[in-house]
């Protein structure tokens, strides 16, 4: 069974604790990400993760409301564990090649997590159709970016190379999606990290210069 146009509220309305009920919603999330991880986007139907997840469309109603709401349940924990572990990284005091390669392995080991690639390619399938929320998310994954840029360099001119990290996870990411294996990157995380350092030891230097 598939969503209406109109985003449906969830039945349940209690904050009470119930453990049982929080199991089954994990559940259902967790079959949703395998599935848009297995199976891609168009196969995370309500009927199949239904099936999947071994409950009733009703109980999906319950937990989510309907297909967008559960999409976006799925978004909402990919970029709030994205966003989570960005924060809390500390590079504090760590010399720059150091810090580029602390930065790149916290944010490789988020971006690889079957959440957050279900998660993105949700957003990327749905290009903003589930509404405000979808949208937010986009403006959060961006802000998410700039604060990658921040930890490698405190000049907003060296933050394009944040750019070209998180595209170069990307890349690595549909990669393995692509093969449905993961793949071993070590050799492009060294060329990564030593392309980010050499640039930004020359941008340092030239304004340096300008000074």
């Amino acid at each position: 069974m598939t969503s209406s146009a109109s985003s449906a509220v969830p039945t349940r309305r209690t904050t009470a604790p119930r453990k049982r009920g929080d199991d089954t919603r994990a559940k259902i999330i967790d079959e949703t990400v395998r599935c848009v991880v297995e199976e891609g986007f168009p196969a995370a139907t309500a009927k199949h993760v239904a099936e999947r997840a071994g409950v009733t469309w009703g109980v999906i109603q319950y937990h989510f409301g309907d297909r967008n709401g559960l999409l976006m349940a799925v978004v909402d924990d990919g970029v709030a564990r994205l966003i989570d572990s960005l924060s809390t990284a500390d590079v504090s005091g760590l010399p720059l090649q150091a810090r580029i390669e602390t930065v790149v392995d916290i944010a490789w080991e988020c971006y690889r997590s079957p959440t957050s690639m279900a998660a993105f390619e949700i957003l990327q399938s749905t290009r903003g159709s589930l509404g405000e929320s979808s949208h937010r998310h986009l403006l959060d994954m961006n802000d998410a970016i700039n604060s990658l840029g921040r930890l490698i360099s405190e000049d907003p001119a060296d933050h394009e190379v944040a750019q070209v990290i998180w595209a170069a996870l990307r890349g690595m990411v549909l990669a393995g999606m692509a093969i449905g294996a993961p793949i071993e990157w070590q050799r492009e995380r060294a060329t990564l990290v030593q392309m980010a350092t050499v640039f930004l030891q020359n941008s340092a230097r030239s304004g340096k210069k300008r000074v």
